[in-house]
């Protein structure tokens, strides 16, 4: 994409996997809106969401886990409190040791991303941080929801 073209604002058909999330109060800023930082945590709830609930990610005996190392947005429409909003994921890319998802933000029944993204995590052992090849079960489930 280059400086003059405007992203393409995803439906959510595109993605795999949805968890809804409800907006709270202090999620909304000054100007009445939910404040940017907030969508990342979203991201980040939605695709370790995935990964508990297909039983891939333990956080307390696993030996792999995944490192935030790159993510983006991009801003469509507003979500305020009381919103309802669907955080809904795929998988764009595997690699040896790394996953880009890509992340849409769905405020109530709407099917047009009020939001859009990616999420890049790096696997790595989880005493020394350095990066391992990503492990096969963890592999086999991230290509349920590739696209």
């Amino acid at each position: 994409m280059n400086s003059n073209t405007r992203p393409v604002i995803p439906s959510l058909d595109e993605y795999p996997y949805r968890q809804i999330i409800t907006t709270r109060w202090r999620d909304n800023d000054v100007y009445g809106h939910v404040n940017n930082v907030v969508y990342y945590s979203w991201f980040d709830t939605a695709v370790n969401g995935f990964l508990i609930d297909r039983g891939v990610l333990d956080f307390s005996k696993g030996h792999t886990v995944g490192l935030v190392v790159e993510t983006h947005c991009n801003y469509f429409r507003p979500v305020a409190f009381p919103d309802q909003i669907t955080a809904a994921v795929a998988v764009e890319r595997i690699g040896n040791s790394s996953v880009r998802y890509k992340v849409g933000i769905f405020k109530n029944d709407e099917t047009q991303a009020s939001a859009s993204g990616h999420f890049i995590h790096v696997y790595v052992d989880a005493d020394t941080h350095r990066p391992v090849q990503l492990p096969d079960n963890i592999r086999l489930v991230l290509k349920q929801i590739m696209v």
